[in-house]
């Protein structure tokens, strides 16, 4: 009578062995170290001013001071912090003229963008409608961090719908300096919170009511306020 051959079990270490493979997609140390310092410098744990060392972001993120040094490197180009030799990095602050020179490039496609939207097709619409109420969420919420993301997501979603990539892109490397702005209003402007998420609305009902004039004009009246908030000039 032929025997049934015996169950096969998994490997005692199948456990271990899916561990490691978990381990083994984590993205590189330095790579880690670069999103923590650029995610802290953006909501402002990390503000303008900060000093930073090598061995205290090395002990934060748990690694070595190598993955440290090449982050550092990277976020330098990028404009966000200055290295100073055996000193350690220095959080840069947004500039007037940074913050001048941003201000009028968004206006530059953001209304044109804005025109472009109308007439706007229902999947604009809806994406709109959804990052809004998102927005309103995150703000009862508190987290400000995330209001700016959504924020910039709105208006990103109006410049992707004009259907010019170069412009796109262009909107693209205003993403870091967008974001580490509107944290930084909204912690000295809290009132400014709720007045964004009703300009956006107007913005939303202007595009959807298909009134190109009225949608630049709300966008050229609700970037420009950017300038007069960090200038401390709230009207």
């Amino acid at each position: 009578m032929p025997v049934a051959p015996p169950a096969v079990k998994p490997p005692a270490n199948s456990a271990a062995k899916s561990t490691v493979k978990s381990s083994l997609k984590q993205p590189p140390a330095a790579e880690r170290v670069y999103v923590h310092i650029k995610g802290a410098v953006l909501d402002r744990r990390y503000e303008g001013g900060t000093l930073l060392t090598e061995g205290e972001l090395a002990q934060a993120v748990g690694v070595s001071r190598t993955p440290v040094r090449e982050a550092l490197l990277r976020l330098e180009v990028e404009g966000l912090i200055k290295l100073y030799p055996k000193k350690g990095a220095l959080v840069l602050a947004v500039s007037a003229q940074e913050m001048a020179d941003v201000v009028e490039t968004r206006l530059l496609v953001e209304e044109f963008a804005a025109r472009k939207a109308v007439p706007a097709s229902a999947q604009l619409i809806g994406r709109l409608e959804e990052l809004l109420e998102e927005q309103r969420q995150l703000a009862e919420a508190g987290d400000l961090a995330a209001v700016s993301v959504k924020d910039r997501c709105f208006h990103a979603e109006i410049v992707r719908n004009a259907g010019n990539d170069i412009l796109s892109r262009l909107y693209d490397q205003l993403r870091d300096r967008q974001l580490r702005m509107g944290v930084a209003v909204m912690e000295a402007h809290p009132g400014r919170i709720a007045a964004n998420i009703a300009e956006h609305g107007e913005l939303l009902e202007a595009i959807r009511s298909g009134d190109a004039d009225g949608a630049a004009h709300v966008v050229r009246r609700h970037v420009s306020r950017v300038r007069v908030l960090v200038r401390g000039e709230d009207r």
